[in-house]
């Protein structure tokens, strides 16, 4: 008992600090972990003949998906798909766990959000944190050298999610890569084009796609006074800035990371610049980044992808964007990242700039990102043999929690099922015509369904097609059957002819491809 008394007690404290936390307004994301916690606790006392109580919830930083949600989903799915094959794009599959080693060492000080799963005396194992190193793994394993592949499935990070932000840890993650040795920028080209096609087909709202490059970054730490060791981690704070301000990016850089003052200063002049071709053109002038080699190879390919984005038509949404830094280890060239803005907002580069955002989606921030890692399939290969490789991540559960918020905001229903036709009757005993009527039209590919129920009322089966967006309804009755039709009622507008069984199929085919 003194262990049940024990329980009780800690009840009763978790009990205060939620309501504590909730008197206090405290974030959503807060308010949830202490109700679980209590509830983990409740489960503990178990019911009250004994039996132990199950805590009925997802876990942290995962959510269900409801038909509503999941219709929505699939029409995201469905234009991202449609717009990868447009691009002759094929699709592969890989394990949702790889071996420890092949993720250990790839994402920077992002190492530590990876899921290490227990070890169960054989391999060590974790699940994989995206999909591009798989993809490169599976490309040295095969000794593929060129493929251009689409590939969309979950991935797991063990972060603190924020999920209005459509942050969690597990989520699908929409990937296309071209690998091969190819012409300087043509395909990274393409992918902007891409990302610029998704964008505007999923009318999220206004968007622009920032640019830079790897060599230019670490061409203007190299100028600006930053140690080599220093790099990665310098840049790992740099991609800190659509999410801080620059002050707090700079003592991130001087107090933690132990960068001289001056660099530091240095650095932020060449990170608030933002331009296009003209901008490359200037930095390839400019006194000190002149001095980089790399910068100056990274701006000439920066100054080429324009030309090329020209010819795509998607200059109107692309900046050069010398603060863009993408914190993964395995760029090597071009880096992109596509944020979506307020409606007729310039490119916003923090997330809802230090208050509340005027508008839910611009907290959302970035929606798209990628760029070129020509080293990553060397890693794996035993003779190191490289393959160029550029590619780009749709973020879907960002994009996917705008959508939602604009189906409920909108007063559109969202039709969950596609059944195009309710076969009814309207008097008794007539299941089995209906059946019959039922099996022609699931024969010749209509999708229809029935009443699961001998005799139903013609009011319950009518409703149940408003209900549901059905569009139309077969109705069989005696005369019907008599005569040799089918009585075909428009749910919208109420109207009823005569159709010959013959003829029916047609028009259900007919009216359903006019809708």
């Amino acid at each position: 008992m003194e262990g049940k008394a024990q329980v009780q007690e800690a009840i009763k404290i978790q009990g205060e600090v939620v309501r504590k936390l909730k008197s206090e307004k405290a974030s959503k994301e807060q308010i949830d972990e202490e109700v679980a916690k209590l509830l983990e606790l409740k489960a503990q006392l178990g019911g009250d003949d004994g039996k132990h109580q199950f805590v009925l919830k997802t876990a942290k930083g995962t959510r269900d998906y409801n038909p509503k949600q999941m219709a929505i989903r699939e029409k995201v799915f469905n234009t991202i798909i449609s717009c990868f094959k447009r691009h002759g794009a094929e699709t592969i599959d890989t394990p949702v766990f790889e071996l420890k080693e092949t993720l250990t060492g790839k994402y920077g000080e992002d190492s530590k959000l990876i899921y290490d799963l227990k070890d169960q005396g054989g391999e060590l194992l974790s699940l994989r944190y995206d999909l591009t190193v798989p993809f490169a793994r599976y490309l040295a394993m095969n000794k593929i050298t060129n493929i251009k592949r689409y590939h969309i499935a979950k991935v797991y990070r063990r972060d603190n999610p924020a999920m209005t932000r459509g942050r969690y840890r597990e989520f699908y993650q929409c990937d296309f890569d071209i690998a091969g040795q190819y012409d300087a920028m043509i395909p990274d080209a393409e992918c902007l084009k891409i990302v610029h096609e998704i964008l505007s087909e999923l009318d999220l709202g206004d968007f622009r796609i920032k640019v830079n490059d790897r060599r230019i970054l670490d061409g203007m730490f190299a100028v600006c006074g930053v140690p080599d060791d220093k790099f990665r981690t310098i840049c790992s704070t740099v991609d800190k800035l659509d999410k801080m301000p620059w002050e707090d990016v700079k003592k991130e850089m001087v107090n933690e990371k132990g960068l001289s003052e001056e660099a530091a200063d240095q650095i932020g002049e060449y990170v608030s610049m933002q331009g296009g071709m003209d901008l490359a053109e200037r930095l390839l002038q400019d006194q000190k980044m002149s001095q980089s080699k790399q910068a100056c190879a990274g701006l000439s390919d920066i100054k080429l992808l324009f030309s090329y984005l020209q010819l795509f038509q998607v200059t109107d949404k692309v900046v050069f964007d010398l603060s863009l830094a993408r914190g993964l280890d395995y760029y090597t060239g071009v880096i992109y990242e596509g944020v979506l803005t307020q409606a007729g907002v310039a490119p916003v580069s923090t997330e809802a700039q230090n208050g509340a955002p005027a508008e839910e989606s611009v907290s959302v921030g970035s929606v798209a990102g990628g760029g070129r890692y020509d080293g990553l399939v060397g890693m794996f290969d035993p003779k190191s043999r490289k393959v160029p490789c550029v590619g780009v991540s749709i973020g879907i559960e960002r994009i996917f929690s705008i959508m939602e918020q604009k189906a409920e905001a909108s007063a559109e229903k969202v039709r969950t099922t596609e059944v195009q036709v309710m076969v009814a009757s309207a008097q008794k005993n007539l299941l089995e015509e209906r059946l019959k009527l039922l099996t022609e039209l699931w024969n010749a590919g209509i999708k229809a369904e029935v009443m699961y129920k001998k005799n139903p009322k013609l009011l319950s089966q009518l409703q149940h097609c408003e209900e549901s967006g059905i569009p139309l309804v077969a109705i069989l009755g005696e005369q019907e059957l008599k005569d040799g039709v089918v009585k075909l009622r428009v749910v919208a507008t109420r109207e009823e002819v005569d159709i010959s069984r013959a003829d029916l199929i047609g028009e259900i085919r007919r009216r359903t491809s006019e809708a």
